[in-house]
């Protein structure tokens, strides 16, 4: 180390190794910021405004949608005022503090979704029950959880990845700090850091992944012992947005993640992590609205008060 220079700063490629592709992502990440913002914000007013909407599963959906709008704020604002400026240069403590907060917010949603879970299998398989169960302080004791197990996650990741000394390529091959394309860089060998980041994340966020398959193994397995259908329908509706948040969330996540960093390909990464790290979070208001009455209801109440 002592022959070497520490890197001081970093230089994000964001798509300015792919112009093309760029001219078409950076407006994406515009609209559907702006989209996301608007629609997680109303939510979360909707919410508090309504009083209908104050039960458990809204109050976990208010959480999210907050979640939802600093996840999508830590990478697009730098991407595109990256690209409009044409440098992508971000110092050293900046890039730690950005894989930081993006890792925290990631992991937190993953708890927040197997907490979720759980709520919607309470309701279902215990629903006289379910009021005094999922109180509100249970409702918070769940929600705190995950941020501060989220925080420590991240905490284990960061140190893991910026404890590698940097001191030649500083040219990070994304648009934000992230693990896989900032690990790569080290002018050591990662591999061992790797493998112990992987075990890490493989056995707590498969965890989380397994409690959220374990209460929708509840949910059908209660949903189908219904005798009629538009009770099972009825039932089954209310887990539907969830379940296609987490099918998304892991299902992108996963791609870049479960992977080793010496596979990584650059213009594969970043296309997932558009997926995972934009398009989910800014889609959630869609998915929970779109087939939500009482949501929807609440939403044309709040935009439209003369009316009401």
């Amino acid at each position: 180390m002592s022959n070497h220079t520490r890197v001081t700063h970093f230089i994000l490629v964001g798509f300015s190794d792919t112009p093309q592709l760029g001219l078409v992502v950076i407006p994406f990440f515009l609209l559907v910021y702006t989209f996301g913002l608007l629609g997680n914000i109303s939510i979360i007013a909707a919410v508090m405004r309504d009083s209908r909407l104050h039960s458990p599963m809204y109050f976990f959906l208010k959480n999210l949608s907050f979640l939802d709008m600093c996840y999508t704020s830590v990478t697009i604002p730098k991407a595109v005022v990256m690209s409009f400026t044409g440098s992508g240069l971000i110092s050293y403590p900046d890039c730690v503090a950005q894989l930081y907060v993006f890792i925290t917010l990631a992991s937190t949603e993953c708890f927040l979704l197997t907490a979720m879970a759980y709520d919607r299998y309470l309701a279902i398989f215990r629903p006289l029950l379910y009021g005094t169960i999922m109180s509100h302080k249970c409702r918070v004791a769940m929600v705190v959880t995950a941020w501060v197990s989220g925080a420590i996650y991240s905490a284990f990741h960061t140190f893991n990845t910026f404890s590698l000394p940097y001191c030649g390529p500083n040219v990070v091959e994304h648009f934000f700090c992230d693990i896989p394309a900032v690990m790569r860089l080290s002018c050591t060998d990662y591999h061992l850091n790797e493998e112990v980041g992987f075990a890490v994340s493989s056995c707590i966020v498969m965890s989380a992944f397994a409690l959220t398959v374990l209460s929708y193994v509840g949910i059908v397995s209660t949903v189908v012992r219904i005798p009629s259908v538009d009770g099972r329908w009825k039932a089954f509706s209310t887990c539907s947005s969830h379940l296609t948040t987490v099918v998304l969330f892991y299902g992108t996540g996963s791609f870049v993640y479960l992977r080793p960093a010496s596979r990584y390909s650059p213009t594969q990464g970043r296309l997932a992590s558009i997926f995972y790290s934009v398009l989910t979070p800014s889609l959630n208001p869609v998915v929970y609205c779109l087939r939500n009455k009482d949501m929807k209801f609440a939403l044309q109440k709040l935009y439209c008060r003369k009316k009401y």
